[in-house]
């Protein structure tokens, strides 16, 4: 019985799923938040190229990949997909578990998937700089490489609190070219307010969107890229599940859960999205999104129009949210503290072709070290989550006497978080769960649409 299962890079997929041709309810489009009508591609030309914007609204099924970013993809694509045979042993547990490795790229996880193409499409259109948003940096990283690779100038906001715990990311941005700056700062107007209301900041991703979208707005030679939550983010990342599924065709298994972290929603949409078109077409078939109890976007959030950003500076977009002023606790798991979750994503949870639950940290590290003792991978703590998640499922089995399939996406490895894993170890790190309070106050502020 394989370990690893892997793919030739002739099969590499050549075109992206667009999971908006079979949604039985399409996701509503985002509004001009000064209309309140839909939004039109002029409203998004000042800060992305048209290819993308075409992407955002397609409805097409099938999107092809170019040759030039095939040609990048190559350096870690397909990536594999693992059975964890030891962690089942460590487990004693008759289940099959596989998870799909995104570590195996250059810049340590998924995001590479779409930051490419974003690059390439930002390139072709013109453009001499991108700037964009980071929590843990693995988005910033992922950027700040695919804009050296194409000959793009990049310029990234790292969420300030990330930017101290994980000081090795913004080497590696360092190295790969990119201007760090911790978010907030005094370089926009959008930092500037923060600061002046609220000087010690931790900052959030919502607060570094705004200073990102800020910059590439008031410049001619600069566009915005953003790492998760937009259809066309979804998109690119579906390379994942669709490899997956040919790789689970060659181990003769398919899973009966699917598991990924949830911040925004692009490595969870990136592995479930195809499998997702199985449940729509009748497959048995449960897929979950774990996400962290200090921000519970979907399991306590609600679903309304909202802004992606603190500053009220992008499209209103029908998700599932916290409210955009949201700002979480500082935990670990620095790349799923946002506010609010895809479209896409939110449409499928509201018709209950996808599920949700959130987590604590300690339980989450528990499970990652676990998992690292059996499998040797020490995972990024978001990915840990769907670890988390796993060994529940795992335990609920137990429970019942049944034997399942699991799979889920190992978005990244950690090797540059250990800082986190350090003060796991020396008891610094707590369980926190967001007050309610504070929820209702930051949902009380969002914004009036009409129904």
């Amino acid at each position: 019985m394989a370990t690893k299962i892997t793919l030739e890079e002739r099969e590499i997929p050549r075109k992206w799923y667009n999971i908006v041709a079979d949604m039985p309810n399409k996701p509503g489009p985002p509004l001009n938040p000064v209309t309140l009508e839909p939004a039109k591609p002029e409203d998004l030309s000042a800060i992305f190229p048209m290819a993308l914007i075409e992407q955002e609204v397609s409805g097409e099924r099938w999107i092809d990949i170019p040759e030039k970013v095939l040609e990048i993809l190559t350096l870690w694509r397909p990536s594999p997909l693992y059975r964890a045979h030891r962690l089942e042993e460590a487990l004693d547990t008759p289940c099959h578990i596989y998870y799909k490795y995104e570590g195996v790229s250059p810049a340590g996880s998924h995001k590479l998937n779409t930051s490419v193409p974003q690059a390439y499409y930002n390139k072709e259109a013109g453009v001499r700089r991108l700037t964009t948003e980071t929590g843990a940096g693995q988005w910033g990283t992922a950027l700040a490489l695919a804009c050296n690779f194409v000959g793009l100038d990049c310029t990234v906001y790292m969420v300030k609190v990330s930017y101290e715990q994980k000081p090795y990311r913004k080497s590696q941005m360092a190295i790969y070219g990119a201007e760090v700056i911790p978010s907030p700062s005094p370089r926009t107007a959008a930092g500037r307010k923060v600061l002046a209301e609220t000087p010690d900041s931790l900052g959030s991703l919502g607060i570094a969107i705004s200073e990102a979208v800020e910059d590439a707005a008031s410049h001619d030679d600069t566009n915005y890229a953003l790492g998760s939550v937009l259809n066309h983010v979804m998109l690119h990342q579906t390379i994942i599940g669709l490899e997956a599924k040919e790789q689970f065709k060659k181990a003769g298994d398919y899973p009966d859960i699917v598991i990924g972290c949830f911040g925004g929603g692009s490595n969870f949409s990136g592995l479930a999205l195809p499998f997702v078109l199985d449940k729509i077409n009748g497959k048995d078939i449960r897929i979950i999104a774990a996400e962290p109890a200090a921000c519970p976007t979907l399991t306590r959030g609600v679903f309304n129009y909202d802004f992606g950003d603190t500053a009220g500076l992008t499209p209103l977009l029908p998700m599932y949210t916290l409210g955009h002023d949201f700002v979480p606790a500082g935990i670990h798991a620095g790349g799923l503290r946002y506010h609010g979750a895809a479209p896409i994503a939110s449409q499928l949870l509201r018709d209950g072709l996808i599920e949700a639950q959130a987590f604590t940290q300690l339980g989450v590290f528990e499970a990652a070290c676990l998992f690292a003792r059996a499998e040797g991978i020490v995972p990024a703590p978001e990915s840990a989550h769907a670890i988390k998640c796993v060994l529940d499922e795992v335990d609920k089995c137990k429970e019942a006497g049944t034997s399942k399939t699991i799979v889920f996406n190992l978005s990244g490895h950690g090797l540059l978080d250990l800082g986190a894993y350090d003060a796991y170890f020396a008891g610094k790190l707590e369980d926190y769960q967001h007050p309610q309070e504070l929820i209702e106050k930051a949902l009380a502020r969002l914004p009036k649409v009409p129904a």
